[in-house]
């Protein structure tokens, strides 16, 4: 029940916070009087949350299976270290970026987008952690329950330890993946449900990213497509409706309903075909 619900609040959640993320940019930076000059003041702001927000989970979540168990206050300390460490290197490389002098760009918005291209970077490593923390995880815990199986003959067991060996062989799978399919969701994710801009897929992604981050301390398997798909959508909702692409969005929604049947179908006839096959 936790797990299908999760399919709901995942991309309703990154939805929500990508939607308060590009609403604040709009307010802050797309607003002011100088929008070059706004960015410049406000990105490092917006850098610190990424390295916090990581960071914070990662120490209160996701490193006591290696022994280091530390305490709240610990965690929100080194948080903000890391995140005023990340910060301080995102305003050393917004630094080189230049206001822009085309005619056409009255209002700085260039120069604008070109800052949050630097924090795309940031956020981008962020979504890469992410997807690394639940996916990679989600392929190989079949995996690692069977072979838990076998090295303790029969037995099943409540937890299973996941040899080094095969989380490299789930991170591969995912590099060969992206390489070789993964140019087609790009294209839709990025491309095909609303228009994104560094603004736009900044908030997108950090909003994904603090999501997927955030089931993953908890163990709840959510897809990361799944979440960023949401959290799009809600960067889409924040410029209004007529900025999304409804049959895209459509098509979406129907190959999630699909999925999960047809994923639960092909199980059971696999089952079924092995265990004939095997006794």
């Amino acid at each position: 029940m936790t797990i299908a619900a999760s399919w709901v609040v995942s991309p309703v959640l990154a939805g929500t916070i990508a939607f308060t993320l590009f609403k604040s940019v709009q307010h802050l930076i797309f607003e002011a009087k100088d929008p070059f000059a706004a960015a410049k003041r406000y990105v490092p702001m917006y850098v610190f949350l990424v390295g916090f927000a990581v960071t914070m989970v990662t120490l209160t979540k996701g490193l006591k299976h290696v022994g280091l168990d530390l305490g709240f206050g610990a965690s929100l300390l080194l948080s903000i270290l890391a995140g005023l460490l990340v910060a301080a290197l995102g305003g050393f490389m917004e630094r080189r970026v230049q206001a822009s002098s085309r005619k056409t760009d009255q209002f700085g918005f260039s120069g604008v987008e070109r800052v949050f291209g630097v924090l795309m970077i940031f956020t981008a490593c962020a979504m890469a952690f992410a997807h690394g923390s639940n996916d990679v995880a989600n392929a190989v815990g079949p995996l690692a329950a069977v072979i838990s199986v076998v090295q303790t003959g029969g037995e099943i067991e409540a937890a299973a330890l996941v040899p080094w060996w095969v989380l490299v062989l789930g991170g591969g799978g995912i590099v060969v993946g992206l390489v070789t399919y993964g140019h087609k969701v790009i294209a839709t994710v990025g491309t095909g449900i609303t228009e994104l801009t560094p603004s736009r897929g900044f908030a997108a992604t950090l909003a994904a990213a603090v999501t997927v981050v955030l089931a993953s301390g908890t163990g709840l398997p959510i897809s990361t497509t799944h979440t960023l798909v949401g959290a799009v959508l809600g960067v889409g909702l924040a410029r209004g409706m007529t900025a999304l692409n409804l049959r895209v969005i459509g098509t979406i929604a129907m190959s999630w309903l699909i999925t999960l049947p047809a994923g639960a179908g092909l199980a059971i006839l696999f089952f079924f075909t092995f265990k004939g096959m095997f006794g």
